[in-house]
Formats: C-alpha cells, structure tokens, sequence
C-alpha cells in the first residue's frame, strides 16, 4: 500500500465528524413554547433522530416528526428521551418539532442527534476493487470503534449532566427545609423562653401603705 493511500486513511481519522451529515445540539425550549428544525432530504435516504430532556419540569416533551406533506410519520407526548429511524418516502423538507406547550412554568433543555444518509466509508478505502489489505481493515475497525465510543461519551455526557443537575436541586429543596426548620426551632425556643420567664417574674402584690 503506497503512502498516498496512507495519508488519506490517516485524514479520513483525524475527519470523522464530517463523514456523514448530521446535526447535533442543545438547546433550550422555553416553558409554552415549540421549537422546530427542518432538512431538505431526498426520497430513499435513511434518517436517524435521537432525543432526551436534560433537565427541567418532569423531563418530558412532545415530539413530532413531519413529511413533505405535512403528515405525521412520528410522535410521542411527554417522552423523556426515544430514537426513531426512518426511510425518507418523498424528496423535500422534513420537520423535527419539540413542544413543551403543556408545562406553563418550567422550561427544558434538551438534546437531539439529527443524522440523515448512511455513513460513507473512509476516504481512501473505497476507490479500489481488490481486497482490503491487513492495514486498512485496522483502519476500518478502528473508525466504528472511535463511532461507537463518541455515542458511549455522548450519552455518558448526557446522563452526568441530569444527575448533576438532580443533586443540584435536591441540594436547594434540602437547603430551604433546614432553613425553615431552623427558623421553627428557633422560634420554638425564643417562645419557651419567654414563657419561662413570665412564670419567674410574677408581679409581686401591692404593698399597703401604712395608716
């Protein structure tokens, strides 16, 4: 195997993120409010969407998943987190909607994983016919693995953050109830001590003046 092929192997490694076309973020859906994303796809083309509530209310939201036509292909109400796979049936804009429309007071962060088209292989590995050599099998093995540990850290990512983030309100809740049973104690005791010293301190009878 020449050097040239090498290079591309190695590029292909260092590159993976831009292999196949996807979309993943976090964002911030709003208490009553719906945030949709739209992707102009072709007829036969696989599409993966994959989703969770970080953090906020009960850690649900509604999804809905769009065709062309505008018909539902996909929905789940008050889902903490799903993945959908599907095979576009027309070529045109598909829509993902998030609606947090039912909570009036909490909003949610969530994230979502919008990947459209297969995976392409790695550059350099499919240009020729004969079989893959010992090296560039290495290669290939070694890029599903670097894949599969990318989505391991992803969610890893994901669960370290809603845990974090549970603790730190279970913290606050744990906060104000000993606040409050301080000020209960407190007040408990100042009450005491003040009826104590109201049956200490009678007032004593008037003395008669002398005739």
């Amino acid at each position: 195997m020449g050097s040239q092929t090498l290079e591309r192997i190695i590029l292909g490694l260092l590159f993976i993120t831009h292999l196949a076309f996807g979309v993943e973020l976090t964002f911030e859906l709003l208490d009553n409010a719906k945030d949709c994303f739209y992707e102009d796809i072709k007829i036969n083309t696989s599409v993966t969407v994959e989703y969770q509530v970080v953090t906020g209310g009960a850690y649900d939201v509604d999804v809905t998943i769009e065709n062309p036509k505008s018909e539902i292909i996909y929905r789940n109400t008050k889902s903490q987190f799903d993945s959908h796979t599907f095979i576009a049936d027309y070529s045109g804009v598909f829509a993902v909607c998030f609606s947090n429309e039912f909570s009036t007071f909490s909003h949610k962060l969530v994230y979502m994983d919008f990947q459209v088209g297969d995976e392409q292989p790695l550059q350099g590995l499919g240009e020729h016919v004969s079989v893959m050599t010992q090296m560039e099998s290495s290669a290939e093995l070694i890029h599903k693995s670097l894949n599969s540990i990318n989505d391991h850290q992803t969610h890893h990512r994901l669960r370290e953050t809603q845990g974090r983030k549970r603790a730190e309100d279970l913290n606050e809740r744990v906060f104000y109830w000993s606040l409050a049973e301080t000020l209960t104690i407190l007040s408990v005791t100042i009450g005491q001590v003040l009826v104590l010293k109201n049956f200490f301190s009678e007032k004593r009878p008037a003395q008669y003046s002398r005739l």
